[in-house]
């Protein structure tokens, strides 16, 4: 268990109460670094709660109150909280302007559970974190050239690529072994949208070398 005083203290802010219900108590349960200290339904509510600010808030980008989620994120910014957002949909033009105003994080409601606790953390140590559906819409233009990865996706890499097997890349990054599956399945399929093959270990781990993830030193030999 991570000791109280160094745990990411969680805000979510959604109206949908079952999906809030439902999270918070997947949250508490699978993430022991992490104190959920307020789970509300509006954005009033959030700004008004006695353990506001908090480290990082989970948004919901659809809220119905007419407030310009620019406008959002710039006043949590002020007080020093780290933004992550969730979406029912992946609209590219969206997701640019929220990443733009300064949010961490963007998914979609329907991403692997595992990958909201990972955007939660990224978020709290200042790491950009997109889901893979949405970047997959944000590059889908850069066939051809390499996708971006984010700094977790690209800690994987290194590590699978240069020969660990996934449940030491699980243990080495401090995740799930399910949690290290879906970053690689995260990163075979970016490559997969850009034109690269990266399906076998082998070419994972060229690729790798070839982007600068892994050096050339670093690499075992023929597997």
């Amino acid at each position: 268990m991570t000791p109280a005083e160094n745990r990411i203290r969680l805000a979510i802010v959604d109206d949908h109460r079952m999906l809030l219900g439902a999270l918070t108590e997947w949250i508490r349960n699978a993430a022991s670094d992490i104190n959920m200290v307020a789970a509300v339904a509006s954005w009033p509510e959030l700004l008004t709660h006695p353990e506001f600010p908090v480290d990082v808030v989970l948004l919901d980008l659809d809220l119905k109150d007419n407030i310009p989620v620019s406008l959002k994120i710039s006043t949590l910014k002020t007080t020093g909280v780290r933004v992550v957002l969730m979406s029912t949909y992946s609209e590219p033009n969206v997701v640019r302007e929220a990443l733009a105003a300064g949010a961490l994080g963007y998914l979609v409601k329907s991403e692997d559970a595992g990958m909201i606790v990972e955007a939660i953390r990224a978020a709290s140590v200042g790491e950009s974190f997109v889901s893979a559906e949405l970047d997959l819409a944000l590059n889908s233009g850069e066939v051809g050239g390499a996708p971006k990865l984010s700094a977790q996706e690209r800690r994987v890499m290194a590590l699978y690529g240069g020969g660990e097997p996934v449940k030491a890349v699980a243990f080495q990054l401090g995740i799930s072994e399910e949690t290290a599956k879906s970053y690689l399945k995260r990163i075979r399929e970016k490559y997969r949208v850009a034109g690269i093959d990266v399906g076998t270990k082998v070419a994972l781990r060229k690729r790798a070398i070839q982007d600068g993830i892994l050096l050339q030193t670093e690499a075992p030999g023929p597997m």
